[in-house]
């Protein structure tokens, strides 16, 4: 070799070693200091035993002691991080703090692990197998923040975010005791199982970590229970909460409704999985709204006039059914991917077409059933649904399996553009397939059998326990062609799976109505609106409106509004050069359908005014369901209750 090509070898060997060189390891990653333990399905050597403080109402902080035994030297203990119902990492870490960990009096250190927040590593001083654990829940003070949990007159108390626990146990093997203590006269109404009750508060049985997490608590000053199976060996009870003593004047006639609920319920699934059931039903303008289900229980918050205003409130009623459903379809019966052996387990969604859709099915068929809605309400919340389907941009690009991520994508927050980036559509647009599912059983079998044989078959099994079974996609449509031979998986896949640009009005149809538009609203849709005050457009000019100030809520992608750049935190100031106001710009939707001219907005974003000059003719368009005389009534088939 010569000299000249020698020089050049040692130069590519130089060149070689040159740091960030594709030849060398480069960085590599650092392991967890201490592995946080996969939880195993084996009887915890201890138990824990919790003392919750929630007195403090004026702060609105709960304090928690904490006595955990059986421990290990080296010891992780978690804070759940995923939330059964949430179906995401929601567990409120944020809301944790003032965390103090002692044994035999003295003080251990804790450290947080460095990748996975809610982990906690502790190292014990020799010879202690007992901790003492202290922290402070922050619960909201501002509904601008996060929803409200706790006013001056009532409260409501998620044990799943008042506890830290051992790794590397199944929940259900780990056992806990717990006591309560609150404000001076208060009321309180739990699935738990009461212990004793004495001057320091309200000590709870002996159970597992699974239960008691699963087990909220609400309390308040003015409360009234109602039995609504007199006589059952299953007690189930409406335990009602409220900002005032006359909220809670439930006349007869309502409380039968409630009553026939429970009797629909046992007529479709022909089971129970509780050992008593509680609904935990507050009816406040004080603390944040919200349907969480639990196997014994349910979390519901409605509008304080419920009972006063009966008349006025017929979209709050399916949401005890909702829940109610929740006990069979979502807590007894189980996603696969989505049941895991702790709360810090990652969920996986996919299937909350099922959990959440059905659920979302039967909510609406019970509460005609039992008469909490009246059939009209009910078609009338169906031509509302249909609607937001028939109109909504995002499915010409996402499908519904992609929406059972949106809980783990966002967490729960709201989203700007929705009609766009789609939501938790696995709920009314899995309504609309199982409404379709139902009426093609009902086709095939010229009436003999409908989706209530599903439910019964599925949901109705092991009648009394509580143990979970859970399914999956193949159990699913194992149970569908049991029911009614068919191509259930081709059917449900290329509903669920497939991007589909049509309006999923099958079941609609085949029920014997169609959708359509008037220049009326419904019964429902105003009461809605004047619920939630708000003006709903979106089937027109495609605005939804706070009715009070003109700001707008939502925009429906490719609507007229969306052309001339109306968008969320945009307010409307004037309509034709006249201050804001709902019925003058609905008047002016009507003239623009006669004169044909654009409509003009003076509009407010931010601290710029423009003016925008609307292109629609279209007239006010609010969904109906009308009855097409040449099909079978199917969905009046669907909505009639059963004979008990």
């Amino acid at each position: 070799m010569s000299f000249a090509n020698r020089a050049i070898g040692l130069l590519l060997l130089c060149i070689a070693a040159l740091p960030g060189n594709a030849s060398s390891p480069g960085p590599q990653s650092l392991p967890a200091v201490v592995p946080v333990a996969t939880p195993v399905d084996r009887p915890y050597p201890g138990e824990l035993q919790l003392a919750i403080d929630a007195t403090d109402i004026d702060r609105r902080i709960v304090h928690v002691t904490e006595t955990l035994s059986g421990l290990k030297a080296d010891t992780v203990l978690l804070y759940p991080k995923w939330l059964p119902a949430n179906h995401s990492t929601t567990g409120p870490l944020d809301r944790f703090a003032g965390l103090t960990v002692t044994a035999n009096g003295a003080a251990v250190p804790w450290t947080r692990d460095p990748v996975d927040m809610y982990a906690f590593h502790l190292r014990l001083p020799p010879g202690a197998k007992t901790i003492e654990v202290a922290f402070d829940y922050l619960s909201p003070i501002s509904g601008r923040v996060d929803p409200v949990e706790m006013s001056h007159d009532l409260m409501m108390l998620d044990p799943i975010n008042l506890l830290l626990y051992p790794a590397g146990y199944y929940t259900r093997q780990i056992p806990v005791t717990a006591s309560l203590r609150l404000p001076d006269g208060w009321q309180y109404a739990t699935a738990l199982e009461v212990g004793k009750i004495d001057p320091h508060g309200i000590t709870f049985r002996r159970t597992t970590v699974e239960m008691f997490a699963d087990s909220p608590v609400y309390a308040g000053r003015y409360a009234r229970q109602i039995d609504l199976d007199p006589g059952a060996a299953v007690r189930v009870t409406l335990n009602v909460f409220a900002d005032r003593p006359e909220l809670l004047a439930a006349t007869p006639e309502q409380i039968a409704v409630h009553r026939a609920l429970v009797q629909q319920a046992y007529r479709l699934y022909g089971s129970h999985h509780y050992a008593h059931y509680d609904f935990l039903y507050a009816l406040s303008d004080q603390i944040s709204g919200r349907g969480t289900e639990h196997h014994q229980s349910s979390e519901d918050t409605s509008e304080p006039t419920v009972f006063t205003e009966w008349d006025k409130t017929a979209g709050e009623r399916e949401l005890l059914p909702h829940e109610y459903t929740h006990s069979w379809n979502g807590k007894f019966r189980r996603p696969a991917d989505l049941w895991t052996p702790n709360y810090n387990v990652p969920m996986r969604d996919s299937l909350l077409w099922v959990y959440e859709g059905q659920t979302e099915f039967w909510g609406y068929v019970l509460a005609a059933r039992a008469g909490l809605m009246t059939h009209q309400q009910v078609l009338d919340e169906f031509a509302l649904i249909a609607a937001q389907y028939a109109r909504q941009a995002g499915r010409t690009w996402r499908s519904l399996e992609d929406t059972t991520n949106v809980p783990i994508i966002n967490h729960h927050r709201p989203r700007e553009w929705s009609d766009w980036t789609r939501g938790k559509d696995y709920y009314n647009e899995g309504l609309l397939i199982w409404l379709d599912a139902d009426t093609l059983i009902r086709e095939r079998s010229n009436g003999k059998r409908s989706l209530d044989d599903f439910a019964r078959a599925f949901f109705g099994i092991n009648d009394g326990s509580l143990d979970v079974v859970t399914y999956t996609f193949d159990d699913v449509v194992h149970a569908l062609n049991a029911i009614e031979p068919y191509d259930w998986a081709t059917f449900l896949r290329r509903r669920v799976d497939a991007i589909r640009t049509e309006a999923p009005l099958d079941g609609i149809q085949r029920g014997g109505y169609r959708l359509v538009y008037t220049a009326v609203p419904s019964a429902a849709q105003k009461a809605n609106e004047g619920l939630a005050k708000q003006v709903d457009l979106m089937d027109s000019i495609g605005l939804l409106l706070d009715s009070r100030d003109g700001n707008i809520i939502a925009t429906a992608w490719g609507s007229p509004a969306f052309k001339v750049g109306l968008m969320e935190a945009t307010q409307l100031i004037a309509v034709n050069g006249l201050a804001y106001d709902a019925e003058l710009l609905r008047a002016a939707i009507r003239d623009a359908q006669t004169d044909h001219a654009p409509i003009p907005l003076l509009v407010k974003a931010g601290n710029r005014y423009r003016t925008v000059n609307v292109e629609y003719t279209g007239g006010l368009r609010y969904p109906h369901l009308e009855r097409d005389t040449l099909m079978q009534a199917r969905l009046d088939e669907l909505l009639t209750p059963r004979k008990l």
